[in-house]
């Protein structure tokens, strides 16, 4: 296997795309962290819906899916997995729970990154392999034009992968103790690296998702705890996977450029922090719950409920949330469809 050497990336000449930012990403965690102090009951509230997209976008990334109902059902330790999906969705929760509530305390170390395997297959009734390194080679596929499927990666063998996770913390942390490199760059080369090795049978690309978030946390950019991350990364993952892939190319010879997925994951954490302040200034800005409402769900397409709207205004009640609702059914702004628990509405002219 390739060795690791995180120093060859001290003296990189970033371009000026990724040096401007990480400036911006910078300073809106300053600005953010004033905002904290001043609005602490705001910066609480909006965790829980935050924490829902999140949990619910980096399952279906990997086609791990449920109903609407049951995927609220189950986040909110409602209802009891019915199947091997909603058991997989059960240990993210409670992986994504853990490094929210403890990040302080989880360093980047290999028994670490096991423990957090072990977390997501906990919850699975059949005999699972959480928790293990893999066992067998995987490889990353995909079809050309004609159908056919052919390699677009192959990771590192499972023989070498306890050494070459290793590494990648040794590297990680030793590197970040001497700050000779941006610990946001740092920490996105350390994450291709872990996707590069691949060292679970499965579950490798929602443990990465886990240790981003846990990383940034421990950095200080806790964007992730109130704008879903995973939601963003959901929505443009073809370019996800194309950065990825870029950035992979030549991984094992030691010459990939990690540049296409710096610049991609540096653009969602911006995008997530320009969110953030969107949200705060309409959450903090004195104003009519109907305006609320309506500035909440404008930009939104297709449906939405009534639950989905109290996550977008969590300084509201249910109450104000469906009298806005209502009127905005009467604008002819939404329409309403379904009935009881089934309700939804299309947004229309918002």
């Amino acid at each position: 296997m390739r060795k690791i050497d995180y120093d060859k990336y001290k003296d990189y000449q970033w371009d000026f795309e990724i040096l401007r930012k990480i400036s911006s990403i910078s300073n809106n965690k300053g600005k953010i962290e004033v905002l904290q102090n001043q609005y602490p009951l705001v910066f609480e509230k909006m965790i829980v819906g935050s924490s829902f997209e999140s949990i619910v976008a980096s399952n279906t990334i990997e086609g791990i899916v449920t109903t609407d109902f049951r995927f609220k059902k189950i986040i909110n330790e409602q209802a009891t997995p019915k199947n091997r999906s909603e058991q997989e969705i059960t240990g993210y929760k409670k992986a994504f729970k853990t490094i929210h509530e403890s990040y302080k305390y989880i360093d980047i170390t290999p028994n670490y990154i096991l423990q957090l395997h072990k977390i997501l297959y906990d919850q699975v009734s059949v005999q699972s392999f959480g928790g293990m390194y893999k066992n067998v080679q995987n490889y990353i596929t995909a079809f050309d034009s004609k159908g056919q499927m052919f390699t677009l990666f192959a990771p590192v063998d499972p023989f070498e992968t306890p050494g070459a996770i290793e590494m990648i913390c040794r590297e990680y942390n030793q590197m970040l103790a001497e700050e000779h490199l941006n610990p946001l760059i740092l920490s996105i080369i350390f994450i291709l690296d872990f996707l590069s090795i691949h060292p679970f049978n499965d579950g490798n690309g929602r443990v990465s998702r886990l240790l981003t978030i846990l990383i940034l946390n421990r950095l200080g950019y806790t964007v992730g705890r109130y704008v879903s991350i995973e939601h963003k990364i959901n929505r443009s993952k073809e370019n996800y996977y194309s950065a990825l892939y870029a950035s992979q190319r030549g991984w094992h010879e030691g010459t990939n450029n990690p540049l296409p997925l710096i610049d991609y994951m540096l653009s969602i954490i911006e995008l997530a922090y320009d969110e953030l302040h969107k949200k705060i200034e309409r959450l903090t800005k004195p104003q009519s719950a109907y305006e609320m409402v309506k500035q909440s769900i404008a930009g939104k397409l297709g449906k939405i409920t009534k639950s989905e709207v109290l996550d977008l205004c969590p300084t509201l009640s249910a109450s104000s949330v469906e009298k806005s609702i209502h009127t905005l059914v009467k604008e002819g702004k939404l329409k309403k469809q379904g009935s009881g628990k089934n309700t939804f509405y299309i947004i229309k002219n918002i």
